[in-house]
């Protein structure tokens, strides 16, 4: 077990350390100078003021200094948790700008990708053998799945809010009110919450759905499942033990399929203007803020990566063949 952490360890170690070079490659493949537009968007125009105003950021943000050297200052300021200052919002950190997205970002993607994954499996696993279920959920699985995350985004901002009018289509919460924890703003804080999460847990619930019904009927028509009926075992016990088995390579699948899971939750909330990481993203692209992009996107990297350790983890302590396989190559 030991030497299987270890090695999954050094794994992600390496995975993390091109993760963050690319990181911080790709922001300044962007073309554009961010100290000129903010130069811009300050309206300095007189041509005394420009070339020390331009000197000053560019020291600030260490633009002036030698690429080898900007990348090795990279790593230091992120061993130490410094994310630097963004450019966008000067003069601040961007830390700061990304912790005001995190909870959003978090409120929207753990219930989607939990509530999708248990309830697509339990959906999938009763239309394995159920016709009349598997008739209905098979196609309704298909299609969802099929449905790009930013489609159906739209498709229910047009129908469920712009000629429906049961939600808001735009924002965390109506410019009206202010956070608290009044009963008024949560629940107004909830239902521009419901549409981008709507999104994510339909698109999700059709995967899950499909691979556990396809999965179960697998097991189902397999050596020990028949052995157990000739035993003359209960219908519910041999689709336990089918659901169980059916369980581990979702586990999986769930690992294998997070990063996808997460660029959709990034993409809705760009479409619905929800106030979280993915929103970040665009508005430091539309700037050219290579800090609170490289912030942002080493979030993510970090999240991912975390998820699937765990993942990797627990797949090891609830398969016992996998146990016995590593117990066995340390012996």
């Amino acid at each position: 077990m030991g030497k299987y952490f270890a090695r999954k360890s050094l794994i992600y170690g390496l995975t993390f350390f091109v993760a963050v070079t690319l990181n911080w490659v790709i922001p300044r493949l962007m073309p554009g100078d961010p100290v000129q537009r903010m130069l811009t968007r300050a309206a300095v125009s007189h041509p005394q003021s420009i070339e020390p105003m331009r000197d000053y950021y560019n020291n600030i943000f260490g633009f002036d200094l030698p690429v080898w050297q900007q990348y090795l200052n990279y790593w230091t300021e992120i061993l130490q948790g410094n994310l630097g200052v963004s450019i966008w919002l000067f003069p601040t950190p961007v830390g700061e700008v990304i912790m005001r997205a995190v909870p959003y970002t978090l409120a929207l993607m753990l219930p989607a990708i939990l509530l999708s994954w248990i309830v697509g499996n339990k959906v999938g696993a009763m239309a394995a053998r159920n016709k009349w279920l598997d008739n209905t959920a098979l196609p309704v699985g298909y299609l969802l799945t099929a449905t790009p995350y930013m489609w159906l985004a739209i498709l229910l901002a047009w129908s469920l809010g712009v000629v429906g009018g049961f939600f808001p289509v735009a924002g965390g919460y109506s410019f009206g009110l202010r956070p608290s924890l009044s009963w008024a703003f949560v629940w107004d804080l909830l239902q521009h919450w419901f549409l981008p999460f709507l999104s994510l847990f339909l698109v999700a619930l059709g995967g899950w759905a499909i691979g556990m019904r396809n999965l179960v009927i697998y097991e189902l028509e397999a050596d020990y499942a028949n052995y157990l009926d000739a035993l003359g075992a209960p219908a519910k016990l041999v689709r336990r033990y089918a659901f169980r088995n059916a369980l581990l390579p979702q586990i999986t699948g769930l690992a294998l399929q997070l990063g996808v899971i997460i660029g959709g939750a990034l993409v809705t909330e760009v479409v619905f203007a929800y106030p979280g990481i993915g929103n970040l993203i665009l508005q430091a692209i539309n700037n050219q803020d290579f800090f609170l992009l490289q912030g942002t996107l080493l979030f993510v990297v970090i999240g991912v990566l975390a998820a699937n350790f765990v993942i990797d983890i627990v797949y090891v302590l609830v398969d016992p063949r996998t146990r016995t396989g590593l117990q066995g190559a340390t012996a």
